[in-house]
């Protein structure tokens, strides 16, 4: 099997081995030809379908036999990568298209060739630019074929309509395409052009059921119609999840996630567990006294929650702490915002960042943590010069802060500034020298960069590096689990599955680590019983897992289960922490479900697992 492709650095999450939260600095957000979208280059190289991009349905890693040069295409005489523009000369193959027999076959055989020749004589008129004229000699054409001749009946009305579109006049290219498709339902000429006019005509839907046929006549093997299906997926995709997203209920990610991305910071204030007097007189130490009361505040009620784990009430206690313009006030208003963050309401949380960040007698470190968690949100926006900017002027005003450094280096190795984010790393080290996490991730960084170019002696290298880390840090479960995705690269299976097992004997609440390790056993032993049952088990650990739905619901698409692979991608979207997430889950869905119209109307299924 051949090597997969590298696992992007979506996976280089602050907290988690890849949370992909994409909120504040917790979880990898979006890079330059990612499409700014997190995990979402995640490869199943499992033999079979290969899931890249929005468009995933349509590329596949099991390479087919390239076609003879010249020679035909799938039902409708097409050429790898043709531009499908010019009229045909001979009608596409279809059932019970022979000559007639019989006592009338000369008569017909007469009319058929008054009507080859009003088709060639309209295709002169249209290599010659004089389309209206072409029109014509089609109509006539159509007039003259024999009904029960399908292919050549099909083929005039899909010249027909391909003199409609150089007129732009996509109705009627749309209408003689449909013609064309119930005379040859695998006329991949007609469907085509039929996708072009319904993109035209801003049908989207209808543009993404003849665009998957094509991609599955077609073998996925020709780039055009593959664009086209990926472009109309993310417009689907986009327009969908704008809608779902505006009137979505906040949901809390569950307390595993909040968690990791809470250890993802070492300088962030709120996050520190509280000091003994600023506890509220409602709790009580080990001996049953009350502990030291200093002061009635909602902040310091949201920081028990907080311990508590209970975090549905952060949020309303940190409103009262503001709206009293309490002692807390910028602590709250940071507090507010991080949880806004979680909850995937970016649009709230930013006025209370802002504020913090504008506050000049604000703590320091409250300020960067704050311009952290807006950089962060900017980038998974797809703004990174103002996240740029964000992560510069934190440095700026703390640079003794380990967590700008160790959170602009993730920002860099999205941007593919690789050397940049070693050297944030190495000052995350510098002012930190017990961050695992930094170390780790310079190794990855590392990896990365001596994979992408095939230096194999920086590969190895790199390699002993993520050695050298859980040697000294064999308590970092993240150190394990980056390793585990080189070491796939180099498919050393075995060992990477090793280093799984150890991040989960770390970590066993860790939902994301059985989805890797699940999609392992398919990419390295082909077991689909059990990569199935590692990602249900991830389910069963955190059922607010968004990445464990997509996944479940990837692989049920490859193995034909189009109704499964639906309801996962479904509960995936309820999940999504953010519009951009949300549009890339949609652009699965969409996929899955154009499948399943294209199997009903056409008989017509990609290859399965």
């Amino acid at each position: 099997m051949a090597a997969s492709k590298p696992v992007e650095a979506a996976v280089v999450a602050a907290a988690a081995p890849s949370s992909g939260s994409g909120v504040g600095g917790g979880g990898a957000t979006a890079g330059p030809g990612t499409g700014g979208l997190p995990r979402w280059q995640l490869a199943l190289a499992v033999g079979a379908p290969l899931l890249l991009g929005a468009g995933a349905m349509y590329l596949w890693s099991r390479q087919r036999r390239r076609r003879e040069a010249g020679g035909r295409g799938d039902a409708g005489g097409l050429k790898r990568n043709s531009e499908r523009k010019t009229p045909e000369g001979r009608a596409s193959p279809a059932p019970g298209s022979g000559h007639p027999e019989g006592p009338d076959a000369h008569l017909e055989m007469n009319s058929l060739d008054r009507a080859q020749a009003a088709k060639n004589k309209g295709n002169k008129y249209f290599k010659a630019g004089k389309y209206e004229q072409a029109i014509q000699c089609y109509t006539e054409a159509i007039s003259l074929c024999p009904i029960e001749k399908n292919a050549d009946l099909s083929t005039f009305y899909q010249n027909r309509a391909a003199a409609f579109e150089q007129l732009q006049k996509w109705k009627e290219v749309a209408q003689d395409c449909t013609k064309a498709v119930e005379l040859n339902p695998k006329y991949v000429k007609a469907l085509f052009r039929r996708a072009k006019a319904h993109e035209k005509l801003d049908n989207k839907k209808e543009c993404l059921e003849d665009v998957t046929a094509v991609c599955i006549l077609e073998g996925f093997q020709n780039q055009q119609s593959m664009l086209l299906a990926d472009k109309v997926l993310k417009l689907l995709g986009k327009e969908k999840a704008k809608e779902k997203y505006k009137n979505r209920e906040p949901l809390m990610p569950s307390p595993q996630f909040i968690k990791s991305y809470f250890s993802s910071f070492t300088d962030d204030i709120i996050s520190q567990p509280m000091l003994k007097g600023e506890k509220s007189d409602e709790d009580k130490d080990k001996e049953g006294e009350a502990s030291e009361v200093k002061e009635n505040s909602g902040y310091l009620r949201a920081k028990q929650y907080m311990e508590e784990e209970n975090y549905d009430k952060i949020i309303s206690e940190c409103s009262k702490e503001i709206d009293a313009q309490g002692k807390y006030m910028a602590e709250a208003l940071l507090l507010r915002a991080t949880f806004y963050l979680l909850i995937g309401n970016a649009n709230a949380a930013k006025p209370d960042l802002d504020k913090v960040i504008s506050l000049k007698e604000a703590n320091v470190k409250l300020r960067a943590n704050a311009l952290i968690k807006r950089g962060s949100m900017y980038m998974q926006q797809q703004q990174p010069v103002l996240s740029t900017q964000d992560f510069n002027m934190a440095a700026d005003i703390d640079p003794q802060n380990a967590d700008v450094y160790h959170h602009r280096g993730q920002l860099k190795i999205l941007l593919d500034q690789v050397e940049e984010a070693v050297a944030d790393f190495d000052e995350c080290i510098r002012l930190r020298p017990e961050s695992a996490l930094a170390q780790a991730q310079k190794c990855f960084a590392l990896y990365r960069q001596a994979y992408t170019g095939n230096n194999s002696s920086q590969i190895q290298a790199a390699m002993k590096g993520f050695e050298e880390v859980i040697k000294k840090f064999p308590k970092c479960a993240e150190g394990y689990a980056l390793y585990a995705q080189a070491l796939t690269d180099q498919q050393q299976f075995g060992k990477a599955d090793d280093m799984y097992d150890k991040c989960i004997d770390l970590e066993p609440d860790n939902a994301t680590t059985y989805v890797h390790k699940g999609l392992l056993q398919l990419q390295w032993k082909q077991d689909l019983d059990r990569g199935l049952e590692l990602i249900s088990k991830a389910i069963e650990i955190d059922n607010k897992c968004d990445f464990a739905y997509e996944t479940m619901g990837t692989i049920e698409v490859q193995r034909g289960n189009m109704e499964k692979a639906i309801d996962m991608f479904n509960k995936a979207i309820n999940l999504a922490k953010s519009e951009m997430e949300m549009a890339h889950l949609y652009s699965l869905c969409d996929a899955a479900h154009a499948q399943t119209e294209v199997a009903k109307k056409y008989g017509l299924k990609p290859p399965t697992l």
